[in-house]
Parts: C-alpha cells; structure tokens; sequence
C-alpha cells in the first residue's frame, strides 16, 4: 500500500492514503500556522482510536451496552526533552457494566494494533531515488 506525500507550502505536510487526505501542520510556536493536527497528534489519535475500537467491538460481540462507554488517553511529557514518556489510556465502561468483564475488555484493548506495532516495531526503510 502506498501512501503519497505532498508539501503544500510553509510547514503543511499532507497526506493522500486509501483515498483520504489527511493535512497536518505545525503550531504556530513552532513556525506553523496551526491549520490541522501535527503528525504526531495523528500518532497518538490512532493509537487511541485503535485500542477503542477494540473496547468497542468487545462489548458488541458480547451484546453488553455501549451508552456511557468512554475512552480517554492521557500522555506524559518529560519537563526537558519534551517526549512523551508515559500513555494512560483509560476505559469508562457503562454503568452495570459485569464485574467479570473488566480484565476481559482491557485484554481486549491491548490487542490494538498499532499498540503491537509500537511495541515490536516494523523496519523502517528510508531511501532516496
């Protein structure tokens, strides 16, 4: 699958993959105009997006309700370097939610995977042509 990149002028880096344009940008700090999310926001929406939608389809396949089902992600940055060093993700599961399922959807969810590809990452190739 390729994905193709496109350098709209100033700090805009888009991306056309599987049909969608997906426009990132830098913050205005950073010497961007802040017009869509950083590729790195990007990085942590589809980590949290991924592991929801395993929490999500947990609770379908097992016909347990979805009303008030919540997830957060939470990051941790170091004073200095900036990094993110620690992602909370944090499930609110719907009221009368059963007991015996709690360590069950949090299996679930660890079973995203770009949380699998974090943790054994691809090679990652960059070449010129």
């Amino acid at each position: 699958m390729s994905m193709k990149i496109t350098f709209p002028g100033g700090y805009v880096v888009n991306a056309n993959y599987k049909g969608f344009d997906i426009p990132t940008d830098q913050p205005v700090d950073d010497g961007g105009q802040n017009s869509a999310p950083t590729p790195f926001d990007y990085f942590l929406t589809s980590l949290g997006t991924c592991a929801a939608f395993y929490a999500l389809r947990f609770c379908q396949q097992r016909d347990l309700p979805t009303d008030g089902l919540e997830f957060s992600l939470d990051t941790v940055d170091h004073p200095e370097t900036h990094r993110t060093e620690k992602i909370t993700m944090t499930i609110k599961v719907p009221e009368g939610f059963p007991e015996k399922y709690r360590r069950a959807i949090v299996r679930a969810t660890n079973q995203c995977s770009v949380k699998r590809a974090i943790l054994d990452p691809p090679e990652i190739v960059v070449e010129t042509v």
